[in-house]
Formats: C-alpha cells, structure tokens, sequence
C-alpha cells in the first residue's frame, strides 16, 4: 500500500474519504489540523469527536500540535471575500509539509467530501503545493458519497456541526440583522 497523508476537516467527512483512500491503495494517516474553527470549545468539540471516531474505526492518527487561531485571523481579515482560499492553502500547506518531512508520496483532504466546499480551488492548490514540495496531490470528488457519509456519522453518534468552522461562516449561519 502507498503511503498518504490525508488532512481532516471533522470526523463527519473523514469515513467515506478513507474507505475510498483504502479501497485504491493507500495506507492513510488522518491529520488533524483546522485553525480556522472557532469558538474554541467548537475546535475542541470537533477535535474529540475526531479522537471518539479514531477509536472506534482505529485510525491512524496525527494531530496538530498548536491551535494556530491567530495566525488564521491575521492571514483572512483583510481578504475575507476570499477567506476559503487563504484557508484551504493554509490547511494543505501544512499538510504537504508535514508528508514531505514524514517521507510520505502523496496527500489529500477530506475537504473534498463536503458539497459546501469549493473543488475546483482545493484542486489548483494541492496541485500546486504538490509541485512545490515534489509529492502527489490525490484528487477524488468524493460528494457522490455525501448522503451515505451523513448516514454513518448519524449512525455513529457522531458530532455533526452546523457551519464549516470559521467565525465567518458562524455568522453567515446564525445572524439575523434586526
């Protein structure tokens, strides 16, 4: 099996991305590394239902070593008409950095499960990094497994979370001018 380094958004898109990962070949390890959540309560409760599905399915795991919530608000509060790029780098950078140092070949996201998510963007930018850094970048459209996704995790108990994560999206979910 092909090392793969796979960055994990939540533990909601985690299952149907890894069963595909393993069903073409690759041996996966789950990154866990997502600065852009916030509150932090919701980081940290997003975080152990990562940790309750790694139990349970036996993943092999990494986590972010540092809750990086600064460093993502410096980078998106002037540009947030374009924070999911400025996100998305971030997230894979990270990543392909972390698989190039581990000698991993390749890496990829579970960001490419969620139908709310901007494909076409995820998709230049590993591919991108990916040259930079002299790995692979495996691209799946994995929305074709969205609905037997959100029946598993549902299934499972799993945490499911209302909005991506960031501040931003918080408030385009929740805010209702008076």
């Amino acid at each position: 099996m092909r090392p793969l380094l796979l960055h994990v958004c939540c533990a909601n898109c985690t299952p149907f991305p890894w069963q595909r990962l393993r069903e073409a070949g690759f041996s996966v390890k789950c990154y866990f590394y997502n600065p852009n959540i916030h509150p932090y309560q919701e980081y940290h409760r997003r975080l152990n239902t990562f940790l309750q599905l790694a139990d349970q399915w036996a993943l092999d795991i990494i986590l972010a070593e540092d809750y990086e919530l600064e460093e993502f608000l410096r980078g998106v509060v002037s540009c947030e008409g374009d924070r999911c790029i400025y996100c998305y780098t971030m997230r894979l950078r990270t990543t392909v950095e972390l698989a190039k140092r581990s000698q991993y070949d390749s890496f990829s996201t579970t960001l490419l499960y969620s139908k709310y998510q901007k494909h076409d963007k995820i998709k230049a930018i590993g591919e991108e990094l990916a040259r930079q850094y002299g790995l692979e970048f495996y691209y799946q459209d994995f929305r074709d497994g969205w609905q037997e996704g959100v029946e598993l995790s549902k299934k499972m108990g799993l945490y499911r979370q209302k909005y991506c994560g960031c501040i931003y999206s918080e408030k385009e979910r929740y805010y209702q001018p008076c």
